[in-house]
């Protein structure tokens, strides 16, 4: 029997992509995100307009994709609850956001340089996808979103994860840290606690399946 629950969040799993901008003053930014899709050789991002990401993106207009597989579950968790803009909104600042300048050292990530744009990749990440901003939309009313539509200027892929004699990933061994719900997922279980879910005040308390 199918009920009618007025759901709240509307956020059934996506990969979580490692975005890397560049600051006004040229240091790197580098945010969790999980409202992104790909068709052909674009990708749409779905982005807070409060945050330093769309800023970022608005001012520079070029960002790093870096696919989070889901061994980097840590990496990505103590991302959370973080911001790069100095003056956290209130609406933040009450969720338990910090001021955060240097995500990298946060993250415990490594920069490698981009070839074709400022951002830096992010070392650890099997899959980086170097972007330049096509267009941007006005999401959920003008004030809250900005849906970015960017454009893939070259792709990083380890060698490892590539299929032998063709321009295709192993979706076999490529496997994605997934967002359900604010929580973690990896193989199809749950891969760690998430900080994001206790800031949102998610519902259920996931109980980790790792080791």
């Amino acid at each position: 029997m199918h009920v009618v629950p007025g759901l709240k969040v509307l956020y059934f799993g996506t990969p979580v992509v490692l975005v890397s901008t560049r600051n006004e003053n040229g240091t790197p930014n580098l945010a969790p995100m999980s409202s992104a899709w790909w068709l052909g050789q674009s990708a749409m991002l779905g982005l807070g307009n409060s945050g330093q990401t769309t800023a970022n993106l608005r001012r520079e207009r070029e960002c790093v994709l870096n696919l989070a597989p889901s061994t980097l579950v840590d990496a990505v968790d103590r991302l959370a609850l973080t911001t790069g803009t100095p003056v956290v909104p209130p609406g933040k600042r009450r969720q338990g956001y910090r001021y955060e300048p240097d995500k990298f050292a946060v993250a415990r990530l490594t920069e490698q340089p981009s070839e074709l744009v400022a951002p830096p990749r992010v070392a650890e990440c099997p899959i980086q996808l170097e972007c330049r901003v096509a267009a941007t939309h006005p999401f959920g009313g003008a004030e809250n979103a900005t849906a970015f539509e960017v454009a893939v200027l070259r792709a990083h892929v380890e060698e490892e994860l590539v299929i032998p004699g063709t321009r295709h990933v192993d979706p076999v061994g490529w496997d994605p840290l997934i967002m359900k719900f604010c929580e973690f997922f990896g193989g199809g279980r749950n891969v760690h606690p998430s900080r994001l879910a206790e800031g949102w005040e998610m519902p259920h308390r996931m109980v980790s399946t790792s080791a």
